[in-house]
């Protein structure tokens, strides 16, 4: 089976809102730049340490992980 694809643009959005680039909120966060890009493109997967994290820097609750973490891609 397909490993899920999760849609990242209400996060990415977010990033932006709150970090003005996604280089700021990697920094913030505490790993590179690509490693960033390769979790927003499904190519790597956020840990819960990055995700507990994330919520914090970007001002959302644990309430609000499915929406920004695990939203599915939908396929065209």
């Amino acid at each position: 089976m397909d490993e899920p694809i999760f849609d990242y643009s209400k996060l990415k959005g977010r990033i932006r809102e709150k970090f003005n680039t996604q280089d700021n909120f990697a920094n913030a966060l505490g790993i590179g730049r690509v490693s960033l890009s390769q979790r927003l493109n499904n190519q790597l997967e956020f840990d819960s340490k990055e995700i507990l994290r994330s919520i914090k820097l970007l001002d959302l609750t644990e309430d609000d992980i499915p929406k920004y973490f695990f939203a599915h891609r939908v396929q065209k």
